[in-house]
Parts: C-alpha cells; sequence; structure tokens
C-alpha cells in the first residue's frame, strides 16, 4: 500500500520515463486523498519546502507549506458537504493535469476573494496543473470556475 512515507522514499531512485509519469500521478493522486482535516499534515508533506499554491481566478497566490496548510485549514473550517468528483488525470514526469469537479456549501470565511457569499452552494470545475520537482509538488495552479449549484 502506498503511504506518504514510501512516495517521499522512493522518489530519488533511478526511474524509467514511466516510472517517473507514475510516481507523478502517486505523489498527486496521495496529496488528494490526504487533503482533509484529519491528514492535512501528511498532504503538506508531499509539496516542496518552497512550494506555491494558486488559483488565478481569485487572484491568489501562497508561498512555503506553511501559508499553504492554513489556507488549506481555512477552507476546511469554511465549507461542508464538500464532494470531489473526478473527471481525468494524466501526467508527464513534472507535471499531472487533473480535471475535476468540487461541490460543496460556503459556511464560513474559506476563500481568499471568494465570488460567493456565506450560504452559497457551489459546484465548481476545478482543473489542476501539478507541477512535480525531486518527486513532489513544487506549484499547484487551481485553475476554478465557479457556478452556484442552486
Amino acid at each position: 500500500k502506498l503511504t506518504v512515507d514510501s512516495l517521499i522514499a522512493r522518489r530519488h531512485k533511478p526511474q524509467t520515463y514511466q516510472e517517473k509519469v507514475q510516481h507523478a500521478l502517486d505523489v498527486v493522486g496521495m496529496h488528494l486523498q490526504e487533503e482533509n482535516p484529519e491528514r492535512i499534515d501528511e498532504c503538506i508533506r508531499l509539496y516542496t519546502d518552497d512550494a506555491v499554491w494558486e488559483a488565478p481566478a481569485r487572484k491568489v497566490s501562497y508561498q512555503g507549506r506553511d501559508l499553504i496548510k492554513k489556507m488549506y485549514l481555512r477552507v476546511f473550517n469554511g465549507v461542508v458537504d464538500f464532494e470531489f468528483t473526478p473527471v481525468e488525470r494524466f501526467a508527464t514526469p513534472d507535471r499531472v493535469f487533473d480535471d475535476s469537479y468540487a461541490s460543496f456549501k460556503i459556511t464560513g470565511d474559506a476563500f481568499e476573494n471568494c465570488p460567493y457569499p456565506i450560504g452559497t452552494k457551489v459546484k465548481m470545475r476545478l482543473i489542476h496543473n501539478f507541477h512535480i520537482r525531486d518527486g513532489l509538488i513544487s506549484r499547484e495552479i487551481g485553475y476554478e470556475v465557479w457556478r452556484r449549484a442552486d
């Protein structure tokens, strides 16, 4: 079974192109799996120390593991009924593209520059471009298309 520890441990082993692609897919898959309040520290370990997380539509960018973790905790504390629905995912050794839907209800100050008020049910098309460096996520760009779910 894959774990954060095993992914981090295997990132420096010589690998074929296909193995590097699979590692990138595994890192992103584990990141998304661990992206919850109970496992956020494991999720954050999959970023490089100088990682950048950004959402261009909201004009926000967070650099470093500490700020990224604070951003995630803010989201966790300000939404309910979060549901993630994958559409497709593919990769090269240094990029992972992930297309999905995220559905949730905003219950608090969850998002910096949020386009909708508290109480809104959202169905967002969310496209991620993950940059992989040294076997970890060095940049995560979330292209968000916000829509009311009502």
